[in-house]
């Protein structure tokens, strides 16, 4: 194999994991080939329904993030999550999440106090896709090559040669590349390929997932509408979301233990028990989403020069947003990773931080979403059968349902935690310090500067996120102007590493979590390297950024 490349990436899948990674390769100055079975713009599966806080703030810094927030329900829509015995029903409490045009400025309740620039926001995939779809294809240096299909791939010393089939004409071609990313879902070749396998829990529920048109549903919602209605009631559990604020709906059918297959359970009636609503009611079935629940995480994320993001890494039941929004994650972290090294700044040993990151924290993420798929299975086997009565005894159940639905639920619908407390640790690329990272859950978080947790976000002087004021490769934040960056600045030169000083000295409201006088982050916002003055041997630190050789010690952390 030579060094005449096709391409600098290639990526398998052009589903969001895999449109996002082109972008921000491409916004790097790489060249990224993308190969898609399904046809240019062909319309996605309406599976993901959310996108995560921590995604939209990578979205800003790709410039796509106000053409999301442009989409999807209408704008006064509100995105509240609501209980009741059916859809059309009784109503047992609501999680208050505000619509769109109001996602900036609400205050109270539990999913406005966000600590960022870029709150959550709730759009289906079918407009989420074509919008990243657009972006990436207009960018230069992205080649999209759709009805192509990986057959296989070989590696070596120097790259990757994949032989490809176009699903038209049944051609085949080669493609040659230094690395090769597999974003190409649970079934995903590359990983089959790559010969690592996934372990965990295979099943965990099954459910059946139909998009309905109901044009006279609406009309039928009492009270306030919602972005997302759990129905609960003796005879079927289910979730559905509003996928157009107006027709079209996703209906979500919870398969208990002794309904092993999708087809042991009528449909249709099920939907009615869903919906609330007869047999003379009338909708049309647009397609059919079943699908497992599982919590599976991939033995290896990376084998010499392939990778794998997304869902061909790990596949888990998706609450609290975190499928797609997991695999974005993966994404943002691997470009930067890759950039580093094609550019030339960075060793290749750089790319062990990958693995050394992404795949404790999909173990982590999916237990607790998996803990929570086990909550919700065990609250839906005990649905009182008084819950529809119009009796005292049926106002104490839904009472007391609708009490431990909101507290159950709250946590995966407003998850800060899982948005912002993860953290890294062990990796190659970060200087540990004697404290450790605070704890978190689905729901809660500590804002940290430790090594490894995201950079606590503040607002400017200036009116500027912080995260707009990061350089594309790292940034030391700088409170005391006294400290001379000097020294780290003409090693980091020296070595080609693109690092820039942000200087915030009388900065106000600074978070508590801001301790040091210096702080070094990356640029999808995680914190590297922490101290009070520069370390002795800068050029060491800078080593470490280079991912050129082993941590540095403790002390180094002034």
């Amino acid at each position: 194999m030579t060094n005449a490349y096709d391409t600098d990436v290639l990526i398998a899948g052009a589903g969001p994991v895999g449109l996002t990674l082109a972008m921000d390769l491409a916004g790097r100055g790489l060249r990224v080939t993308v190969i898609e079975q399904r046809r240019y713009a062909e319309p996605p599966p309406v599976k993901c329904n959310h996108v995560s806080s921590r995604t939209m703030e990578q979205f800003r810094r790709l410039g796509v993030a106000a053409k999301l927030r442009a989409a999807g329900l209408p704008e006064d829509y509100p995105n509240d999550v609501v209980f009741r015995t059916r859809m059309t029903g009784i109503e047992l409490t609501r999680i208050p999440i505000p619509c769109r045009r109001d996602r900036y400025t609400a205050t109270g309740g539990p999913d406005t106090w966000w600590p960022t620039a870029e709150p959550p926001h709730r759009i289906n995939q079918i407009y989420l896709e074509p919008i990243l779809l657009d972006h990436a294809a207009a960018l230069p240096g992205v080649t999209l090559r759709n009805r192509t299909q990986l057959l296989d791939f070989t590696q070596g010393a120097e790259g990757v040669l994949a032989r490809l089939r176009d699903l038209d004409s049944g051609e085949e071609s080669t493609l040659r590349a230094p690395y090769l990313v597999g974003c190409d879902g649970g079934s995903s070749t590359v990983r089959k390929q790559m010969g690592t396998q996934l372990e965990g829990t295979a099943l965990i529920q099954r459910v059946q997932s139909t998009h309905i048109r109901a044009p006279g549903l609406k009309a039928l919602l009492p009270g306030k509408p919602a972005w997302c209605y759990y129905a609960v009631n003796p005879q079927r559990c289910g979730t559905v979301f509003a996928i157009d604020g107006q027709e079209n709906w996703l209906v979500h059918n919870h398969l208990n233990a002794d309904e092993p297959e999708f087809d042991s359970v009528d449909r249709d009636a099920s939907i009615r028990h869903i919906l609330g609503v007869g047999p003379d009611f009338a909708y049309e079935v647009v397609s059919k989403e079943d699908w497992v629940g599982r919590r599976l995480v991939a033995q290896d994320f990376r084998k010499g020069r392939v990778f794998i993001a997304g869902d061909a890494a790990h596949l888990w039941v998706p609450y609290a947003g975190y499928g797609m929004n997991a695999g974005i994650a993966d994404a943002l972290n691997l470009s930067w990773l890759l950039a580093a090294h094609l550019q030339g700044w960075a060793d290749e040993a750089i790319l062990d931080a990958y693995q050394a990151e992404r795949q404790p924290i999909t173990e982590q993420v999916s237990r607790f979403v998996m803990n929570h798929a086990q909550q919700m299975i065990k609250a839906r086997r005990a649905v009182p059968g008084d819950i529809e009565e119009r009796s005292e005894a049926g106002q104490q159940s839904r009472a007391l349902i609708g009490k431990e639905a909101y507290e159950l639920n709250v946590q995966q619908f407003c998850c800060a935690g899982l948005n912002y407390g993860y953290f890294y640790q062990g990796s190659p690329i970060l200087a540990d310090d004697d404290e450790e990272a605070p704890g978190y859950t689905m729901g809660g978080y500590t804002p940290s500067t430790v090594p490894g947790c995201r950079t606590p976000h503040f607002w400017l002087a200036d009116g500027r996120s912080l995260y707009d004021a990061l350089g594309p490769g790292y940034t030391l934040l700088r409170f005391d102007n006294r400290v001379d960056a000097a020294p780290l600045l003409a090693a980091a030169q020296a070595r080609g590493v693109p690092l820039q000083v942000l200087d915030l000295q009388g900065e106000a409201d600074l978070p508590e979590a801001y301790r040091h006088a210096l702080l070094l982050c990356r640029s999808d916002q995680h914190v590297v390297w922490r101290g009070d003055a520069l370390p002795d041997e800068p050029a060491e630190l800078v080593e470490m950024l280079r991912g050129a050789r082993a941590r540095p010690a403790r002390t180094l952390a002034s």
